[in-house]
């Protein structure tokens, strides 16, 4: 109790210190990253510095209407072109400013209302003028024109109907080629559902079209739109992922590409680093700037921990320059409330130090008829200091506090589920699980020079997760009684990991490289207690409970069950990509592994202790191949292994799960790169892995191998102006291919062999009705075995969702209804008759957030 409180007001007191000093700051720019370029490319009007404003002119500019710019005119003129920004009234003067060859023109409380698209383009309107270009910013509008040998210099003048820039080309300076600059915003990402960069696939910032292996990004707007508070929500927009055992809805495990998540390490990431497995709670996203899904092997990369299936790596918010403070509440069925706050900005005059505090709280009751619902609290600040010109430590820090019902829902009832309805629980009103959670990191980059730098990052995560429950047992068909055993466990986990990589940019004649060289050392251990003894039985059709009293520990009449685990990761990774030309890239990379994993076991486990220590290399070999611009062609080959979860019945550690994947894809950026697709087919292997072996559930056997084959596709962006979609369909072919029982040839449980989904919202861009916009899903899941014995099955379904939104200005307004037609589904599972997850019927959210 100490440790916690202790805990609890380290948290609070940076809270405090946070939101203060927030307070008292008035001036911030927004973070870029500036890098030299070998080539004097155009650049965007996102791409640059934006000028201080005070609070008071600033909080005067949201007071007023802003002006409608409803027309661009560009004419040409013996001395370069006039710009003219039309409107109805006239606008405030423009601040102008210059970053490289570029002149900047900031226009406040202005906002566009063109009636060909939200932002105006226009390349090499005159001589010596590479780009015009005209896109929102902020609370006005930004006007960048690139000069191609250098910045232009406008006049800029004032008219009744509104403002017009006379540019004439400016005097070419002595800036060389070599130090031309291209600016990087590294801040918030503009609204959208199309997302060019990854950086999960390489630990490199790269473009998607780039990597050969399938990468899909689920970004913040779509979280938004679809009013989600949880990562299955959001990983249902993603082909070929679809949700695994959530042990009593307590955590978060998914299925990729058929694979079960590992049950100890986990293949969830946060910011490149891994969750506490699947001892790790339900993650909340109040801090998720946006999710990257790598499908396929990965070892080669994040080392023997991750399942072939692939990887979810959650990217969270960081520091901005410029003031941002968000609050969010929404409000919806079953008792659910859930209020954010989202603060950003300098902690100095000079920006270099710049803060992030994200902070949520939850409650709710939830549909299923259980004497408490769901209550959490979430903090996580982060603090950027620039230590100077070339070095950045960034510390991050986040406590959980989670309490919920521990769940383990439905039970099957001889091929199929049984019929009771979905709200009735089958173990006490009163089992509860419980998670505190705190993890503090830091991430130190320092660059050598605009080629070479160096990244350090240590992250310690250490938790408690105690639950209390009556664990169904065995069912009775002919009489409806339901055994139950009472049990009462907890989880001690902690760990560590540190990363360190080296990323250069050079060249071999006219080959290109961007190397990467990293060693990565990691520490997970797991310290469990579990009680057990018989419970009274239940009839599930006519349920009596509270007819024994739920023992405390000392009233078992077993002693506990210990299990104690240590595994121990060290990696040496190196990686090139390679430009051979500008439409010819190759992917090498390959790393080595030593492993060191120790299990001891005490109490009704009896005594005993094991070790294993192994190595593996996991290489991984892409190429990309772009005929035309938009197309991306590409084939791939990796593998992967991981430290196995299975003991045996003797206490001896099963070998390393090993798999082995073959892609080929194509990728398309079509519309300038508003809509992305993605199509894959993918060939994967898994060997050596364990199941619960049948004659003794505490114990694991090996199974041989598993193969999943199948096809992906993806669709991601704006297909019109205000119009935008996310969509996916996988057809996945898994099943056991070697076997020494019965279960050969049988399909892997939870896995359906279609699926798909389709989320689209429009938004109206002009008139009375401008920021209205109307939003629908459809998600798909076929049939799936509901165990490895493929003894029942949980039938298909399709889930409706619909949105209504308005928009204006700072403020929203939404209303998501999900399951809109009521409909009773099976969410996951887990290999368990009696733990079936049921989805949630007909729900509705209210949410109302204001930004400034």
């Amino acid at each position: 109790m100490a440790n916690q409180l202790w805990r609890l007001a380290l948290v609070m007191s940076s809270v405090l210190m946070l939101a203060t000093t927030a307070q008292a700051e008035v001036v911030a720019e927004e973070t870029e990253e500036v890098r030299r370029k070998d080539s004097l490319a155009p650049l965007l009007l996102s791409d640059f510095e934006q000028p201080t404003t005070a609070i008071a002119e600033w909080m005067a500019q949201i007071e007023q209407p802003a002006i409608q710019v409803t027309g661009v005119q560009i004419n040409v003129t013996a001395a370069g072109l006039n710009i003219a920004l039309e409107t109805n009234e006239p606008l405030a003067t423009p601040s102008t400013s210059v970053v490289g060859n570029v002149l900047i023109a900031d226009v406040p409380n202005a906002v566009l209302a063109l009636p060909e698209g939200e932002e105006f383009q226009a390349a090499n309107p005159a001589e010596g003028i590479a780009l015009v270009s005209v896109a929102p910013r902020g609370d006005g509008i930004r006007v960048a024109i690139t000069g191609t040998e250098a910045p232009p210099v406008a006049e800029v003048r004032t008219e009744a109907q509104g403002v017009v820039l006379a540019v004439t080309l400016g005097e070419p300076g002595e800036i060389a080629e070599e130090d031309a600059i291209q600016v990087v915003v590294t801040g918030e990402q503009e609204d959208g559902y199309a997302v060019p960069d990854a950086s999960t696939a390489t630990r490199t910032d790269t473009p998607l079209r780039d990597i050969p292996q399938s990468i899909q990004v689920v970004p913040r707007q779509v979280i938004e739109d679809q009013a989600v508070t949880e990562l299955q929500d959001a990983v249902r927009n993603v082909s070929g992922v679809v949700e695994g055992n959530t042990f009593g809805s307590t955590q978060e495990n998914f299925i990729i590409r058929g694979f079960q998540q590992g049950f100890q390490l986990g293949s969830t990431l946060r910011d490149g680093f891994r969750a506490n497995g699947s001892f790790s709670g339900v993650r909340d996203l109040a801090n998720i700037e946006r999710i990257e899904v790598l499908k396929g092997p990965a070892s080669a990369i994040f080392g023997g921990a991750i399942e072939p299936g692939g990887l979810i790596n959650i990217i969270t918010k960081q520091p901005l320059e410029e003031p941002f403070y968000s609050a969010e509440l929404q409000a919806g069925s079953f008792g659910f409330v859930r209020s954010t706050v989202d603060l950003s900005g300098p902690l100095n005059a000079d920006r270099t130090l710049l803060y992030r505090l994200n902070l949520a709280y939850e409650r709710g009751d939830g549909f299923r008829d259980f004497d408490q619902g769901i209550e959490r609290i979430f903090v996580a600040p982060v603090v950027l200091w620039r230590i100077g010109d070339r070095t950045d430590l960034t510390l991050e820090l986040e406590y959980l506090n989670d309490e919920r019902p521990f769940d383990r829902g439905l039970i099957a009832d001889g091929d199929d589920v049984v019929d009771i309805p979905f709200e009735r629980i089958l173990g006490e009103p009163d089992d509860i699980a419980r998670n505190e959670e705190l993890s503090i990191g830091y991430r130190l980059e320092h660059r050598f020079s605009e080629n070479w730098r160096i990244r350090n990052a240590l992250r310690f995560t250490d938790a408690y997760l105690p639950n209390q429950r009556a664990q169904p047992q065995r069912f009775d068909e002919s009489t409806g009684i339901l055994t139950r055993a009472w049990s009462d466990q907890e989880y001690f986990v902690n760990g560590y990991a540190l990363q360190t990589n080296v990323i250069g940019e050079f060249s071999t004649g006219s080959i290109e490289h961007t190397l990467l060289f990293g060693v990565d050392l990691e520490r997970q251990a797991y310290d469990s207690e579990g009680f057990g003894t018989d419970a009274p039985s239940i009839n599930v059709f006519d349920p009596v409970y509270g007819v024994a009293a739920r023992p405390e520990q000392d009233e078992f009449p077993t002693e506990a069950g210990i299990f104690n685990q240590q595994i121990d990761l060290l990696g040496i990774y190196l990686q090139d990509q390679v430009t051979l030309l500008d439409n010819l890239k190759l992917l090498l990379g390959g790393r080595f592994d030593i492993v060191d994993q120790r299990t001891e076991l005490g109490g009704r486990f009896g005594e005993g202790e094991s070790q294993q220590q192994y190595e593996a290399f996991t290489p991984r070999i892409g190429i990309v191949y772009q005929p035309i611009e938009p197309l991306s062609l590409y084939a791939s080959f990796s593998q992967s292994f991981a430290p196995n979860s299975g003991r045996t019945v003797d206490n001896s550690i099963l070998e390393p799960v090993r798999g082995t994947q073959y892609e080929i894809g194509m990728r398309g950026e079509w519309l300038d790169g508003r809509l992305v697709t993605n199509l894959a087919a993918y060939h994967l292997t898994r060997s050596n892995i364990a199941a619960t072996d049948p004659e003794n559930p505490d114990f694991s056997i090996a199974i041989g191998e598993q193969r999943s084959q199948g096809v992906e596709f993806d669709v991601i962006g704006e297909i019109l102006p205000g119009w935008n979609a996310i969509a996916s369909y996988a057809y996945t072919d898994a099943e056991i291919t070697r076997d020494n029982s019965p279960l050969e040839g049988n399909r892997l449980f939870g896995v359906p062999e279609n699926a798909a989904s389709l989320w689209s919202t429009y938004e109206i861009q002009s008139g009375d009705l401008q920021g209205l916009g109307f939003g629908l899903g459809l998600f798909f899941i076929g049939e799936r075995q509901g165990d490895a014995d493929n003894s029942f099955q949980v039938p298909s379904y399709v889930r409706t969702d619909a949105s209504l939104f308005y928009r204006r200005d700072n403020w929203r307004a939404a209303i998501n209804v999900k399951n809109l037609f009521d409909v009773d589904y099976i969410e996951s599972v887990p290999n368990f008759r009696t733990a079936i997850n049921p989805g949630s019927p007909l729900t509705v959210l209210a949410t109302v957030s204001v930004e400034f």
